[in-house]
């Protein structure tokens, strides 16, 4: 099944209008479209802060990276200040993805 996403008014693609294509597309009500998209992000941000990686098959992979402390610079006064250590979340695309942003057929 398409979406079409053609009447996005902003560039970015927002948790509500994704609801609103469920809605439109797939026939749940409007509660019920935004409580799956609220669980389906609830469910991966809880994954990511118990510190698990998150692969969505076709679309890519999240992972926690954690990033040691370094010294780092204020860049209007030059003044060194630490940078503490912490955790960052990380995307990596799959092939898959990535062949259909180039507008390369997928492999059959």
């Amino acid at each position: 099944m398409e979406l079409a996403v053609e009447s996005l008014e902003t560039p970015a693609l927002t948790k509500a209008q994704l609801a609103e294509l469920l809605f439109e597309h797939i026939g749940l009500n409007k509660r019920e479209s935004k409580d799956m998209v609220d669980a389906f992000f609830d469910l991966i941000a809880g994954r990511l802060i118990e510190g698990h990686d998150v692969k969505i098959s076709g679309f890519g992979n999240f992972q926690i990276r954690t990033k040691a402390p370094r010294p780092g610079r204020n860049p209007r006064t030059g003044e060194l200040i630490p940078i503490r250590a912490r955790r960052v979340v990380t995307f990596h695309a799959s092939s898959k993805l990535k062949e259909q942003i180039q507008g390369e057929p997928p492999d059959a």
